[in-house]
């Protein structure tokens, strides 16, 4: 009787001795709705094994080699493939791997696109600004020959307007230029940038300071200008170094943009 209330007891858990018949029976029944409970969620389970991913079934990844779980578009892996080729390119035609941090004596500052030129004396602080967005041109008109695929574009230079501002105490002569086109140059000159706009105010610049075009200011006046701006190291040669600097920091920045875009279509 003893060994029948230790097994009892076992299987059931409980500690009743004083009907041990009642328990044994208890155990049974227990462990018989165990058995089917479990009978019915394995039947349960393989009736919806099409919404189970089996923990041994390998990750699909994308075919182009990225590595990314998934598979991209047609489109993406077409501008991601395009943009590797563009990408390349674009670093052997770089002059310059480095940007430069100074020209002929004007320390030069970056923010986003763009560009600021700064070189103080005892008298005047001088300020060169300009942006290399849509500067971007080539050196010649396009050549189309025959037997070419492609039309020879020339040599792509950034030609940005940019602002000079001369600076004495509070005061500051302001004096907008641009770069002249081959078809703009006038006979006799052979002036690579000319004066658009011209301006003198106190303290901070607003849209209530009066300025002029430089088309419309005496002829003389605006030569003596140029000979002044020459003076301060704002020559012709001056500012086709500016215009080498500014296309080596467009094409750095075109490369950035295409990377960027390569990195966004692949996911990455």
């Amino acid at each position: 009787m003893n060994n029948i209330i230790k097994v009892a007891s076992r299987l059931t858990g409980l500690r009743g001795i004083l009907h041990p018949v009642k328990n044994v029976v208890c155990a049974n029944t227990i462990t018989q709705q165990r058995q089917l409970t479990r009978n019915l969620w394995y039947m349960s389970s393989s009736r919806n094994t099409d919404n189970v991913t089996p923990f041994h079934k390998p990750t699909e990844l994308c075919s182009c080699g990225c590595g990314k779980v998934g598979v991209h578009t047609k489109g993406e892996r077409e501008l991601v493939e395009f943009l590797a080729e563009e990408i390349l390119a674009e670093r052997k035609a770089q002059k310059s791997k480095t940007i430069p941090t100074e020209i002929d004596g004007f320390q030069a500052k970056l923010n986003g696109a763009e560009v600021s030129l700064s070189k103080k004396t005892d008298a005047e602080t001088i300020n060169i600004r300009f942006n290399v967005n849509h500067t971007v041109d080539t050196d010649h008109e396009a050549e189309m020959h025959p037997n070419m695929e492609k039309p020879d574009m020339g040599e792509l230079k950034s030609k940005p307007s940019f602002k000079v501002d001369l600076i004495r105490g509070e005061t500051t002569v302001s004096l907008v230029c641009s770069f002249i086109g081959p078809n703009e140059q006038e006979e006799g000159y052979n002036d690579v940038f000319g004066i658009d706009e011209i301006s003198i105010y106190n303290g901070e610049w607003n849209e209530n300071v009066y300025a002029v075009s430089g088309e419309v200011v005496d002829s003389y006046l605006y030569d003596l200008l140029l000979n002044y701006l020459e003076e301060k190291g704002i020559s012709n040669e001056f500012v086709e170094k500016l215009s080498e600097y500014s296309t080596a920091f467009e094409q750095s920045a075109y490369i950035g943009l295409l990377e960027g875009l390569s990195k966004f279509a692949s996911g990455k």
